[in-house]
Parts: structure tokens; sequence; C-alpha cells
């Protein structure tokens, strides 16, 4: 067994050979610039906090109870570990198993088989430290299982990051939906406060005769349909609320922050160069994790044709009698070593490689399609911030005009110098402008958490997202 231990040093300095190709990062299929699709956006590689860009208390108090809160974050965190735990594994088969071992038999021989020439029966008994088969990884078949799953649980930490971002932006996106159709619905709760004055007013107009049936009916009609637009307003409201409290993982309604009548505000982005999509997207990170996994994997299926050696032995104490076990010259031991070399296998190793090479080749393109991906939706969201910016100012200006129309047809209308059609044209008119620029107003935040939720996000979390043992594990591969 002391020869033992000089075998076991050198077998593991010489494992970690690695037969798994040399990586080359792939060309990211993008343009050097963004399409902003008229949009005039400054470009800087500056990332931005989500706490930088989520500026309304409120929101902050949603986004917050939803990263504690939320259950489907809580799978993906679950997931990381199983992760984590999987690498564990992998990577200690590359240690040798050393246990203690214990045992003790007795058996009857009969005189046949005897040494003595009569029956006996004898005994054995045996303590000491035992070597599981360790196998010397030559040609770096451990090495990269172990890099394969280390690549998987990385890829699984980036998942956790993005789903993180995502769920972010969705609590984002859901209050500004939610606050977005709850002020839709104070100018339509405020304008049938209107159209019932109007309809109280032309039905007293009727009974003097200044006004005809037909002028009553229509401002019937009118009330009638601001009133089942309040609902489908109202109903917005309640889904929305009901997005945020699945997101949120709130039971109450009251535990949601109230509504104020100004639009939610949010911080500002600017996006950095493309290629700075490949740091900042956790997705992409992933992707780029799950190709290394899949080349580390190319490596152990080379490594099947060579020949694998392994390890087995014993260092302890054997006696025919429990008494004496511990006694001085009681010593014993033994070793094992087993080479076994592929010879015939029916194209199973073959098949394997292939295998490993085809996943790893679909890996690539699953990476420069995340990138693709990657790069429209970052290009789309800055074309809706640029081109909803000006239309959210022409349908200001398209308001402000409608709500100065109404009051002239309403004027002209009490005076007798127009008919009550046209009071009633340009009450739709400015009804449906005043809430087309709320509507507008909430696409453009919207647009702006989608850039948010394309650029990645720039996630940083407030405790490290490895263990130490991992850490430690990552810095002496």
């Amino acid at each position: 067994m002391p020869r033992l231990l000089p075998l076991l040093t050198l077998g593991l300095a010489i494992s970690g050979c690695s037969l798994a190709p040399e990586y080359q990062r792939p060309t990211a299929p993008i343009p050097d610039q963004w399409q902003l699709g008229g949009a005039n956006r400054a470009v800087t590689e500056q990332q931005t906090d989500w706490q930088q860009f989520v500026v309304d208390p409120g929101q902050r108090a949603l986004v917050k109870q939803a990263l504690s809160n939320n259950r489907s974050l809580r799978q993906t965190l679950l997931d990381m570990e199983a992760a984590r735990a999987q690498y564990g594994i992998q990577h200690a088969d590359r240690m040798p198993n050393i246990g203690l071992d214990a045992s003790g038999q007795r058996q009857r021989m009969p005189a046949d088989v005897s040494t003595s020439g009569g029956a006996e029966t004898q005994s054995q008994y045996q303590v000491g430290l035992g070597l599981a088969t360790f196998e010397l990884d030559l040609f770096g078949r451990v090495r990269n299982l172990s890099e394969a799953a280390l690549q998987s649980y990385l890829a699984s930490e980036q998942a956790t990051q993005s789903a993180r971002i995502s769920l972010i932006a969705d609590v984002v996106a859901a209050s500004l939906q939610r606050a977005g159709s709850r002020r839709q619905l104070a100018i339509a709760e405020e304008t049938l406060a209107a159209r019932n004055a109007s309809l109280e007013l032309i039905g007293l107009l009727r009974t003097t005769g200044a006004a005809d049936e037909l002028d009553y009916q229509q401002a019937l009609a009118e009330q009638q349909a601001v009133v089942a637009q309040i609902e489908q307003l109202g109903r917005a409201v309640a889904q929305a609320e009901n997005a945020l409290r699945l997101l949120t993982g709130a039971q109450q309604l009251g535990s949601l922050p109230p509504l104020t009548a100004e639009p939610l505000q949010l911080g500002s982005l600017a996006p950095g160069a493309p290629s700075s999509l490949l740091e900042a997207r956790p997705d992409i990170r992933a992707a780029e994790h799950q190709l290394l996994a899949r080349q580390a994997n190319i490596g152990a299926a080379r490594a099947a044709f060579f020949p694998r050696v392994s390890l087995t032995g014993a260092l302890g104490n054997t006696s025919s009698d429990l008494s004496n076990l511990f006694n001085s010259g009681q010593n014993s031991w033994a070793f094992s070593p087993q080479l076994t070399l592929p010879l015939f296998d029916g194209g199973r190793n073959r098949a394997a490689l292939d295998l490993a090479v085809a996943r790893r080749d679909a890996a690539v393109a699953a990476y420069e399609e995340r990138i693709q991906v990657a790069f429209r939706e970052v290009s789309d969201a800055l074309a809706a911030t640029g081109t909803l910016a000006r239309e959210s100012e022409a349908l200001k200006r398209r308001s402000t005009a409608s709500q100065r129309a109404l009051e002239l047809a309403q004027t002209r209308y009490m005076s007798g110098a127009t008919d009550y059609f046209r009071v009633l044209d340009t009450q739709q008119s400015e009804l449906q402008a005043r809430l087309a620029h709320v509507q507008v107003q909430t696409r453009q935040q919207l647009a702006l958490t989608d850039l948010f939720r394309a650029l990645g996000g720039s996630w940083q979390s407030t405790r490290q997202p490895r263990s130490a043992p991992v850490q430690q594990v990552i810095s002496q591969r």
C-alpha cells in the first residue's frame, strides 16, 4: 500500500488531459450599430440597475415583493440549486473515494477441502482504509463531464438572472397598465358626469320645445356609450390588479399601492454598442454556457475511444483472531489496478461522439439565434420609444384642440348657431382624444420597460450568486 500513494499522486497529477476542441466564441451575427428606426437616443456603455430605472416608490415596493414571493422565480432558483448540486456530484468523481471498512467472516470447511485434512472452522477479521474504484483521468473523460456539469450550473444561474429581470419588467408593465387604465377610467367617469348633465339639460329643453326627441335619444345613446366604456376600463383595471397579485404573491387588494392621477415615472435608458449585449443579457450568457457544456461533452465522448485505467486498494489490519486484530505484524494491504481498452462496441462510441458534435452545433445555432433575437428586441424597443414620444406630443395637442372645439360647439349650440349633431361629434372626438393620449403615454412607458428587459436590465444582486466552494473550484480549474 505505501507504493499506492505515489501512484495516486502521479495519477492526480497527469489526469485532466482534455480532448475537448478548443473553444472559440462564434461571431455575433448582428450589425455594429443599432437600427434606431427614427429614435434619437444617445449610446452609452453604462448599464442601468433596476432601482435606477424603477424610481416610483410604489413600483419599487411591488418589485421587491415579487422578488421575495413570486412562485415562478422560486422554481427557477430551486432549479439552479439542483444544477449546483449536480455539479458537486460530478466534480466529486475527480477525487479518490476513501472510506473506513471493517468486516468479519467465519466459515466451516469440511475435511475433503480443508488443508489440514480434517474439518475446521476458519475466521478472518479485517479493518482499514479502502480506496473505491478510482479512474486515472488520463484523457480527460471525468474532467470534461465535470466541466459540462459546471457549465450547465452556470447556465442555470444566468437563467435565474434572466428570470429576475423578466419578473421586474413584468411587474413594472402590470403596474403601468393598471395606472394607465385607471387614468382612462377617471377620464371616462368625468366624461359620464358631463354626459349626465347634458342629458338632463336636453331633457329640460325638450319639455320647453327647444330640443326634440331626436336630440334627447342621441344624448342618451352617447351617455350609455360612456357607461359601457367605463365597464371596459374597470375590467382592464381589475385584470391588471389580478396580474400584479399573481406576480407579487399578494393575497389582498389592499397590499397594492394607491394610484395617482399622474403617470408613473421611470428612469432613462440608453443602450451600449450591440456587442455589449453579449455581456449584458443573461439569456445570451446562459446560451454560451450551454454551448461550453456541449463542447466539454465532445471531449468526454472522444476520451471513450482511449484506455481507461482504474485503481482499487486497501490498507489496514487482518487477523484470524479478533483479539489480535490491532497487534503489530497484522498489517495488510491490497492494490488492484485495472486497464480497459475498447475494441468492439458495435459503433456505440462513434455514435456517442456524433451525438455530442451534433448537440454542440445545435447549441451554436441556438446561441447565434439568441443574439439575433436580442438585437431585434432592442431595435424594436428603441424604435418604439422614439416614435411614441413624438406620437404622445401630437396626441397631447389633439386633446387640447378637442377640448377647445367642444367648448365652442356647446356655446354655439346654446346660442342656436348649430345643431346637437355637432355637439355629439365634438364630444366623441374630445373623449377619444383624451383616452388616446393616456393610452399612448402608457405604451411609451411600456416600450421603455421593454427596452429595460431587452438590454438585460443590469441586475445587480446584493448577495454572491455562487457559494464559496463553487467559486474555489472554478478558480482552481
